[in-house]
């Protein structure tokens, strides 16, 4: 027996999927002696449990794998074949080189996979996607049905709306969101860039957002705070979750995770009251970003067990697993059906939302925009010197970390 199976059937975590029942017919005999370490959650014990039913696989759930792949996978052979990812855990795993690129066997096995599924890193595709997170609006359809206004399906539809709600007064705030200074504002930044079809690095890593993409996103956001409370720089989820549920605002661009809590009536005023619909277009796509759960191949393991882990994994991911277990996540694959609190981010995904741009490089974009957009919606600093002061922020990080 392989070191990496006796060390799967210590570990104190390790449970077998066989416990979660639910037939699911594998259509590959795998032969390879494989396993798989993962988080813990129900998506995944429907995953692994699909997986197990090809033959000779052991999966590792457990909610602190993020804190054991990275030394697990740097073994060699390494100690698991498969590993459960996502954008905030591939990053250690890009950089120490112990995931493989899955370009080839995604060519060769792969047909079945959507183009959002597919997770590129510096143009290889290393991760397969299977489940999302993402922002997407949500509106008062009461409000919006009273006063005569359609559906918001771009940003000038979010700004008119807005304006006649803010007539009407019928809220405090027309709209709300997750504006906090830092990290929340920054996903804002990141959203809006991505969906006026903006690229945020060219050669050499250099930054590339000080363009005109990149002064009509930040004019974007700073019309929205027209229309939101003056606090919205301390604004994060939990607030703007609240706002809605209390009546408060009108509408939002807010987490799908944040959802389900619209009709939870112990806490909200609104329920049966708000519609999920796409994050409002940009220029290109959706202003949205999807937040993923994958799985990615070890390195240091042989091509033989790499070819038969991918054919295991894309049994793991069909259609029949999304079937038997549809509302364990919002699911990335072909034949999941939304259910209402979920429809926003699928709706959002469908239209061409694309992964946020996880990676080491993003990591040092990311904090400079949560440092430096601020600026710019309170008027202290003009678009382009904003976006010059990004940049600058950035390089510096970058030449730190050896990325410039």
């Amino acid at each position: 027996m392989k070191l990496k199976s006796i060390i799967a059937i210590l570990t104190a975590t390790f449970i077998s999927t066989s416990v979660w029942g639910g037939h699911h017919a594998c259509d590959y005999k795998n032969k390879e002696e494989l396993t798989m370490l993962s988080n813990s959650y129900d998506a995944w014990k429907a995953v692994t449990n699909a997986m197990a039913s090809c033959g000779n696989f052991t999966a590792t759930l457990d909610k602190d794998f993020q804190q054991k792949h990275s030394d697990a996978l740097a073994a060699n052979p390494s100690l698991y074949d498969i590993v459960g990812i996502s954008n905030g855990s591939i990053t250690p795993l890009i950089n120490a080189g112990t995931v493989r690129p899955l370009d080839d066997l995604v060519k060769k096995y792969g047909s079945q996979l959507l183009p959002n599924q597919l997770i590129k890193i510096d143009g290889k595709i290393m991760a397969i996607a299977m489940s999302v997170n993402n922002q997407h609006m949500m509106y008062r359809e009461d409000i919006f049905s009273k006063l005569g206004i359609s559906e918001p399906k771009t940003w000038s539809d979010v700004l008119s709306a807005a304006e006649k709600i803010k007539a009407s007064g019928m809220v405090e705030y027309p709209y709300g969101g997750a504006f906090k200074s830092g990290w929340n504002i920054a996903e804002e930044f990141v959203n809006m860039y991505l969906g006026n079809g903006g690229s945020f690095f060219g050669s050499g890593n250099a930054p590339a957002i000080n363009n005109a993409m990149g002064v009509k996103s930040l004019e974007t956001l700073k019309k929205l705070t027209a229309y939101m409370d003056p606090e919205y720089l301390a604004s994060d989820s939990t607030y703007a979750q609240k706002q809605m549920q209390q009546e408060k605002i009108a509408m939002g661009v807010l987490w799908a995770t944040r959802a389900a809590a619209m009709d939870n009536a112990e806490e909200s005023k609104v329920v049966g009251k708000i519609k999920m619909v796409s994050a409002p277009m940009g220029d290109a796509r959706p202003a949205s970003s999807l937040w993923w759960d994958g799985i990615a191949i070890a390195k240091n393991i042989s091509d033989a067990e790499a070819e038969a882990a991918f054919q295991v994994i894309m049994e793991g991911i069909d259609k029949e697993m999304v079937k038997a277990n549809n509302d364990k996540a919002v699911w990335l694959i072909d034949g999941y059906k939304a259910g209402k609190s979920a429809m926003g981010a699928k709706m959002t995904a469908d239209n061409g939302a694309v992964p946020y741009p996880s990676g080491t490089r993003m990591g040092a974009m990311h904090g400079a925009l949560g440092t430096v957009v601020p600026d710019f919606l309170t008027g202290k600093k003009s678009a382009k010197e904003t976006l010059a002061a990004i940049e600058d922020a950035y390089i510096a990080k970058a030449k730190e970390q050896g990325l410039m």
